[in-house]
């Protein structure tokens, strides 16, 4: 959030202003500790509506809209300390182009699921929160374990069935080593399943941390 503090500061009085918009299903006061005492505002998305209606299965994400609410950038895995990214938004704040491509240079899924298999996981996935809502751990989990065989690329899933497992590996900081090291422990059983590794010898990445 630092990064985008320091960033919202310098060109707030550029005509810019600033939303984030975090995927929790566990509601605002998981994000507060995060997100209070910065200067721009934060929304909770405990439905993955966001990341469902532009495709987005990893975070962060970056999406620049104009006044006339135009699209001028759309970047799954956006990180404010890349240089070529934060350079495309202070270019499209300037005007100086309309439009900014940028490569995904890093995350590139093997496994595309159907249309019909994406529905199902998002239908699961939204089954899975609302018994989580409830507080029933077990449901949640099960429904979310069956839509991430269904997207297993969709590191949002995959990141929500390990917060309710394993909540304490999120707070008071994220434990990254952790991630990476269940992430390659779940990847050697699912290409069990499949008949290919995708990990390699030095584990595997964590979508979204790479800059």
């Amino acid at each position: 959030m630092s990064g985008w503090q320091q960033f919202y500061e310098e060109y707030q009085n550029e005509d810019f202003e600033l939303l984030s918009v975090s995927v929790d299903i566990q509601g605002p006061e998981v994000v507060k500790p995060y997100a209070e005492d910065k200067p721009f505002t934060t929304f909770i998305d405990t439905e993955n509506k966001l990341a469902n209606l532009l495709g987005f299965k990893i975070v962060p994400n970056g999406i620049f809209i104009d006044k006339e609410g135009t699209i001028r950038l759309l970047k799954q895995g956006f990180h404010v300390t890349n240089d070529e990214h934060v350079g495309a938004v202070r270019k499209l704040i300037r005007g100086e182009i309309e439009k900014a491509e940028l490569e995904d240079q890093y995350f590139n899924p093997s496994a595309v699921p159907s249309d019909l298999e994406l529905q199902l996981a998002q239908t699961k996935f939204k089954l899975g929160m609302e018994y989580a809502k409830n507080g029933n751990k077990e449901a949640a989990l099960k429904e979310l374990d069956e839509a991430l065989l269904l997207d297993t690329e969709n590191f949002l899933i995959r990141k929500q069935r390990w917060y309710i497992r394993h909540p304490e590996k999120f707070t008071p900081t994220i434990d990254i080593e952790w991630q990476q090291n269940q992430l390659k422990e779940e990847k050697t059983k699912e290409a069990q399943l499949k008949g290919e590794l995708e990990c390699g010898p030095e584990g595997c990445e964590i979508p979204g941390t790479s800059k």
